[in-house]
């Protein structure tokens, strides 16, 4: 099989061989792929500077099974230029697909979602924002959407006065006294955050705060136990008040 022009982005390289690199790829119409590319390290390779992450390219390769060898790179658009804490987040966005897509399973719509992430985060725009939609697009393509605007009780639109317990395996659910502090099935959030998330219109902390604990548990049950090593490493430069505040990887 010989694909050509295709549209992807480098989630990860590590040296393969003396001169090679094994490449994790995310593609437009292929999804998550693997490939050796022959020569990369070499000092007179064509490919050598652009196998980077964050690059749209275009790529073509040769092959079936897991690792496809690499036969043609070229930039595509220009690239995402990220730095600082933006930078992290880019990272954390390739790992958590690294871990969740499967090879070979084209999400065309995810891929437009990644680039786009990737734009805002260069931009500048608040980057816990952009993690959060992410987030929920990533989870909605592999299956796993969350119901963000109606209470599954009843079939009632999520009222934003109201308090909802978040059980995973169904929806949200009105909590008929959320004055009592009682412990409750899955994640206790806000009516109004559950909207917010639902429209894309985190504009407050407070919508900010509740989206990220419901994310971060939903993504959980899909990581597993092992940790995410874009945290520990942002964890170690980045003073915990910042990663909490301006990105919400942590």
């Amino acid at each position: 099989m010989r694909i050509h022009q295709q549209p992807a982005f480098i989630l990860h390289h590590r040296n393969f061989s003396e001169t090679s690199l094994l490449l994790e790829v995310f593609t437009a119409h292929h999804g998550h792929i693997g490939l050796i590319a022959k020569g990369a390290r070499r000092a007179n390779s064509r490919v050598r500077g652009i196998l980077k992450p964050f690059q749209c390219l275009l790529i073509g390769w040769s092959g079936k099974g897991e690792l496809a060898v690499l036969t043609a790179a070229e930039q595509d658009t220009p690239g995402a230029v990220l730095e600082g804490q933006a930078l992290y987040c880019g990272f954390y966005m390739n790992e958590v697909l690294l871990r969740l897509l499967h090879r070979h399973d084209p999400h065309d719509a995810l891929f437009e979602v990644y680039r786009t992430a990737l734009q805002r985060l260069q931009r500048d725009d608040s980057r816990e924002v952009v993690l959060r939609i992410f987030e929920k697009h990533l989870l909605r393509e592999l299956g796993y959407g969350l119901v963000l605007d109606r209470d599954v009780a009843d079939k009632t639109p999520i009222d934003p006065q109201a308090m909802y317990d978040y059980v995973f395996e169904r929806g949200p659910m009105r909590l008929a006294h959320p004055e009592v502090n009682l412990p409750t099935e899955g994640v206790r959030i806000r009516g109004a955050s559950l909207l917010a998330l639902s429209e894309e219109t985190l504009n407050n902390s407070v919508a900010l705060r509740d989206a990220k604990t419901l994310m971060r548990a939903a993504l959980a049950r899909h990581l597993g136990e092992r940790p995410l090593h874009s945290r520990k490493l942002f964890r170690r430069v980045v003073p915990k008040t910042e990663i909490m505040v301006e990105t919400g990887v942590d």
